[in-house]
């Protein structure tokens, strides 16, 4: 069975209905939806869930303390993480929640595409499925362009370990992949610490720790792997991501250069600026309508009317143009 994942807890309840929403706009209740809980604060979801039967929230607590376990095998291979992830908010390990995505190769379906919670759902997903007949990891978007929030790049060891093109061209974001259930074996985990408690864990970069680990993981092993950024031809490709501020928008579908997206991705935008908005304060990012219109797709009446001077926030003269500059993905 194919189905689609995410990762969500209630901080981020505004965007995981919102990305619910265009998944149902596309498939209607046909789509089996299953939520990885980032941790125990999951009351408003776990209620949002159960009005849905075609989503369900995942509860094999085996799996869950599995993968929790693992992630923190992982980080204590590394050699400076834990003491920077102390200093900065006490906490011996960062993000564990963030990994639990990572349940998936357990889960419900046998294949999978997984998005975050700050994405849409902006077409259907048949070249992303059609790719897993081929291959066990399957991405969509330009990370590739950005090596410095998946590896450590200072680290000597990353250029023995992979080579330039490599670098170049196999790495993605964690945000958005398609795969299979079951590619990381127990087994296949052991080598990965193995390899890692062998000092390859220098190249870890440890503030994107869910991502970093992905990639490794990928990328170490030989999985398979397709890019449909890389692979589709230039007139059929698009972008994903919010840093590109080019897109049209056409019955709440967002496109690029008269090419239909797959998918949006919100990045480097706080859940704090989606809960604000969709609370009725005027706060400007990137595509904002077009989230407001899935937040409040089955409720449009209750969408807020933003009819104040949009508030500027000093920390972000001009979001967009701070995440472009930021993030340089812009494709």
């Amino acid at each position: 069975m194919d189905g689609i994942c995410t990762l969500a807890n209630d901080k981020v309840y505004d965007q995981l209905i919102a990305l619910l929403n265009s998944i149902e706009a596309i498939y209607g209740q046909s789509m089996p939806v299953c939520v990885y809980p980032y941790d125990d604060h999951t009351e408003q979801i776990a209620a949002e869930i159960a009005r849905r039967p075609q989503v369900q929230l995942y509860d094999d607590q085996n799996s869950i303390q599995q993968w929790d376990e693992f992630v923190r095998r992982v980080w204590d291979t590394h050699p400076t993480a834990q003491a920077n992830w102390l200093k900065v908010s006490g906490d011996k390990y960062h993000r564990v929640g963030t990994h639990r995505r990572y349940c998936a190769f357990d889960g419900p379906f046998e294949r999978f595409v997984y998005m975050d919670a700050d994405t849409l759902l902006m077409s259907p997903l048949d070249k992303i499925f059609a790719q897993l007949d081929d291959h066990d990891w399957v991405v969509y978007d330009f990370q590739y362009k950005d090596l410095s929030h998946v590896y450590d790049e200072s680290s000597p060891k990353l250029t023995e370990l992979f080579t330039p093109e490599q670098l170049q061209t196999e790495i993605f974001c964690s945000g958005f992949y398609a795969s299979k259930k079951g590619i990381f074996t127990p087994q296949n985990q052991e080598i990965v610490l193995e390899k890692l408690r062998q000092g390859e864990a220098e190249i870890l970069y440890a503030m994107a720790p869910d991502q970093t680990v992905l990639n490794y993981m990928v990328m170490r092993l030989g999985i398979s792997y397709c890019n449909l950024a890389h692979q589709l031809p230039s007139h059929e490709r698009t972008g994903c991501c919010v840093t590109s501020n080019h897109f049209t928008t056409q019955d709440n579908i967002l496109y690029d250069h008269g090419k239909q997206l797959t998918y949006i991705h919100y990045i480097g935008l706080k859940s704090r600026f989606f809960k604000q908005v969709s609370e009725g304060e005027n706060i400007d990012f990137p595509y904002r309508d077009t989230f407001l219109h899935y937040r409040y797709l089955h409720e449009p009446d209750q969408q807020p009317k933003l009819t104040t001077k949009p508030k500027v926030d000093n920390k972000f003269p001009s979001l967009g143009t701070k995440i472009l500059r930021k993030l340089g993905l812009t494709l």
